[in-house]
């Protein structure tokens, strides 16, 4: 910036601008005049008094310049740098692996820092501050004058006075008249600045900082803009969101679930749209574990048992995985099914088969990929004693309960509570619930599913809208089906069924389990009576199944330590096995007619092959070290040669059948072995040919 040092001459007015010129002084003042003539100043008459006595003196070291050197320029530049700034900062390069200095150096210094709120005098918020504080609101009045602002004072309310008086030699003159409201008070305005600083109009370049020497990550620029309705819009779907969700839980809870809710725990559940940091954390949590149980995750896809070459007619049993949920140990494993879409995925149904101790249950899912935490957890009030997994629809599961209601879970749903639930005024049952099995969709394409329980009712359930439709197919009793003739007028003896199955391929026909060791064969078309009743165990009948590829041949299971199998042709059984203990569960194999296992309440498992061996099984073996721990339940994998166990303690333990238990035909050379269910149905049909008496035709 350019600064020019120049001599000139100085002016000064002392009231107005006189024309006249004084007369020639003599004597003093004549010397007077003469040296202010020098000085290039010219003075009044009335300076005359208070210029006496004063001299001017030079000082001794003045400089003198000349005429040129007064007209030389001089040229300052000014920087925004700041003089304290270090300019040898050193950093470690890690590129070139040495200290390097750093050019950029912060030249910021701060000297005066002071934090608080402008406000514009005009604005509401300032008004309203004057307001509170008393003060009343200015009025500024610009002036007429070129280029210049003046502070004009207000004038009372009693009269308008001009206030615009002429300064001594001055052209600027105020205004006549200011009008002011009544009622306020004369106030006088603060300095208003009105210029611009030359440091401020300069341009700083802006500081530049070196990156790291890595390159720079993907990055991608967004921008949107959101306005007052965006943002109402976004508060109102929020509003209406939270109301839904307390409409829901108003409809679908109780003050008892409200109160068994608040002593259970809070449990994560998965849902179809997880986000994806959830999905990439299950799939580092499968990662970890099946690095973890590597060994084992080996002897399920490739170890065969070698000694079952050298025995045929033994097989054995592999443990693989061990299923178990820390928060559900006191329970017991009351059901279990596998899902029929996601193979290995399978549900777990926990609740407790003592009547004096019961409490609340558990719904857990378990996948063979994760055996360390359970996939699903869906607590209950009361305890779980069945459940069914649809077929097609297999995110639909059918639970039984303890205390009577039957319920259905969708695993679609982020809610913890079933979709659908029966209570009293919906026709639930009064005693525990043994058994649920979901049927094909009626008419109307409604799901339903049927459930049995110790009151005797057979009830099919079918899912319309948001309710549950129950229809009472049958109901047992000690002396047959109850009509509704005149026989029902009599109070008939109710027969406590516990389990029931349907036909593979006979949509109507169904077998029905009861407390008093009986199984009658009924029809969805005839509920008056029963269409056969075998005299099957001595006590109450556990499990009974029909056989997967057969068509006439189920299996049936009791405490009275026996295990049978019936032509539902002939009333008497075609074979009996006593196992020693009392048989807790019983599976067909999904792959052969021969094959079925049961487990015994003293922890051991019995695969039998009835094409191997037809009076005793083929591998027993206990999967239990506790004499205490009892096996409940049993499961077929549909792919996989692998079973599920569930014990009294809430274990689910899955174990890999060797080839003998799990023996196909073998091909002969230059013939192809026959395959498919004919080949299923002719295996069993040769041993029951064996065994039917002469004289007893076979009856469809």
């Amino acid at each position: 910036m350019p600064v020019r040092h120049k001599a000139g001459t100085v002016k000064s007015k002392q009231g107005s601008t006189s024309q006249s010129k004084a007369p020639a002084a003599k004597g003093p003042k004549a010397a007077i005049k003469k040296k202010d003539d020098e000085d290039g100043t010219e003075m009044g008459d009335g300076a005359d008094e208070w210029l006496q006595g004063k001299t001017l003196v030079k000082p001794p070291d003045q400089l003198d310049l000349t005429e040129a050197e007064l007209k030389e320029e001089f040229t300052r530049i000014l920087t925004a740098n700041n003089p304290h700034a270090p300019q040898n900062i050193v950093r470690y390069s890690f590129k070139e692996r040495a200290y390097k200095t750093i050019s950029s150096v912060d030249q910021l210094a701060v000297h005066f820092v002071l934090e608080g709120n402008l406000l514009h005098k005009d604005s509401d918020e300032a008004r309203r501050q004057r307001a509170r504080q008393g003060l009343q609101e200015e009025i500024i009045v610009e002036t007429n004058a070129e280029e210049t602002e003046e502070e004009i004072s207000e004038t009372p309310v009693d009269g308008a006075e001009d206030a615009g008086e002429t300064e001594e030699g001055g052209a600027e003159e105020r205004p006549d008249s200011v009008e002011v409201k009544a009622g306020k008070k004369e106030q006088k305005l603060t300095n208003q600045f009105n210029f611009s600083e030359r440091a401020s109009q300069t341009l700083n370049n802006p500081l530049r900082e070196r990156e790291c020497q890595t390159e720079p990550p993907p990055r991608a620029n967004f921008s949107a803009t959101a306005n007052q309705w965006e943002i109402y819009d976004a508060y109102v779907e929020e509003l209406q969101r939270q109301e839904k969700n307390k409409e829901k839980q108003k409809a679908t809870s109780k003050k008892d679930d409200e109160k068994v809710k608040k002593k259970t725990m809070q449990v994560e559940t998965q849902s179809d749209d997880i986000s994806k940091v959830s999905k990439a954390a299950k799939i580092i949590e499968r990662m970890v574990n099946q690095n973890t149980f590597d060994d084992i995750a080996q002897d399920f896809k490739y170890f065969e048992d070698a000694s079952d070459e050298f025995r045929e007619q033994e097989g054995t049993l592999l443990p693989l995985w061990k299923f178990q949920y820390d928060k559900a140990k006191r329970l017991s494993v009351t059901a279990l099914c596998w899902n029929k879409v996601y193979k290995d995925l399978f549900a777990v149904g926990l609740g407790s088969y003592d009547f004096t101790k019961q409490g609340r249950g558990m719904l857990l899912y378990h996948s063979l990929k994760n055996s360390t935490f359970p996939e699903y957890i869906y607590p209950t009030p009361s305890g779980i004693m069945c459940l069914d997994i649809h077929d097609q629809q297999t995110h639909l599961v059918a639970v039984g309960f303890y205390d009577g209601c039957v319920a259905v879970y969708n695993l679609k749903e982020k809610s913890l509570e079933p979709v659908y639930k029966s209570t009293a005024k919906s026709g639930k049952h009064t005693d525990p619930v043994w058994q649920v099995k979901w049927q094909k969709d009626d008419m109307d394409n409604n799901h339903n599913f049927f459930s049995v329980s110790s009151d005797g009712r057979v009830v099919s359930w079918t899912l319309v809208k948001n309710e549950l439709v129950y229809t009472d197919v049958i109901r047992l009793s000690v002396g047959g089906a109850v009509s509704d003739g005149l026989e029902a007028m009599q109070i008939p003896t109710t027969a406590c069924g516990t389990c029931f199955d349907f036909h593979k391929q006979i949509d109507y026909m169904f077998l029905i389990g009861t407390e008093e060791g009986k199984i009658h064969k009924c029809s969805k078309a005839y509920s008056s009576q029963f269409l056969e009743t075998y005299d099957a165990h001595n006590m109450a009948v556990d499990a009974v199944k029909w056989n997967h590829c057969h068509p006439k041949v189920f299996i049936s299971c009791s405490s009275d330590w026996t295990v049978k199998i019936w032509d539902h042709t002939i009333k008497n059984p075609m074979f009996t096995f006593d196992l020693n203990a009392a048989v807790g569960d019983v599976a067909w194999s999904p792959y052969s007619s021969t094959v079925f296992a049961a487990v015994t309440t003293d922890g051991k498992v019995h695969v039998f092959d009835l094409s191997v061996n037809k009076y005793e099984a083929i591998c027993q073996q206990a999967v239990v070290a506790k004499k205490k721990t009892k096996l409940t339940h049993i499961e077929f994998n549909p792919l996989y040669p692998i079973i599920i166990v569930g014990d009294d303690r809430g274990y689910v333990t899955s174990l890999k059948l060797s080839p003998n238990l799990r023996r196909k035909p073998k091909e002969k050379k230059g013939q192809e072995v026959p395959k498919g269910p004919e080949v299923e149905v002719a295996k069993m049909e040769k041993l029951l040919s064996l065994l039917r008496e002469p004289d007893i035709s076979p009856q469809n």
